[in-house]
């Protein structure tokens, strides 16, 4: 199985309509958002191309291929508009690994739940990024933001197969960082 895992549209659908470009491309199976889908939240400014009825409208697509966690900046009303439901957190499994996914507001690299497996996969923080926990051993992933990211850092997304994760820049799908869970 391979899986695009993406974080942070707040609802700017030309981002979006990327996403989904990259999705196809990539010949995923299945496309993972972890949250803050519609919504810019109260510290993000309104991007060019904020359009969140687009955005459900590109995502209600592929709402059979498609896994939604909850962000910070996602509501019970955003509903109305989706045709898929959100989650609070979910565990995959590839390749014989346990890997969690969550936005990233609670659970992140600096709180770790317990029983994650090995892997904790997020987003919240805008930075793309994989770093393997020294002490835990346990495989760490930031998707960034397909729409506002921050620190200098890449418009990203991440891809898993095969066990394997590696963190791709938006739009041309160049490999910034890989690590094998």
């Amino acid at each position: 199985m391979k899986y695009i895992i993406a974080s942070d549209i707040h609802g700017n659908a030309k981002c979006a309509k990327q996403l989904i470009e990259d999705f196809d491309a990539e010949g995923a199976d299945q496309l993972i958002l972890l949250g803050d889908i519609y919504n810019p939240g109260p510290r993000n400014p309104i991007t060019d191309g904020y359009a969140p009825l687009e955005v459900a409208d590109l995502l209600n697509e592929r709402a059979d291929r498609l896994t939604v966690v909850k962000g910070n900046c996602d509501s019970e009303v955003d509903l109305l508009i989706s045709k898929f439901g959100f989650v609070d957190s979910c565990c995959i499994f590839d390749s014989g690994v346990k890997i969690t996914l969550t936005h990233g507001h609670v659970f992140n690299k600096d709180n770790i739940p317990l029983s994650c497996g090995d892997a904790l996969i997020y987003g919240h923080f805008h930075i793309g990024n994989i770093e393997r926990d020294e002490d835990s051993k346990i495989v760490i992933a930031n998707a960034g933001s397909v729409s506002l990211p921050k620190d200098g850092s890449a418009h990203s997304y991440l891809l898993l197969e095969g066990g394997r994760l590696t963190l791709k820049e938006l739009g041309t799908r160049k490999e910034i960082k890989s690590e094998k869970i």
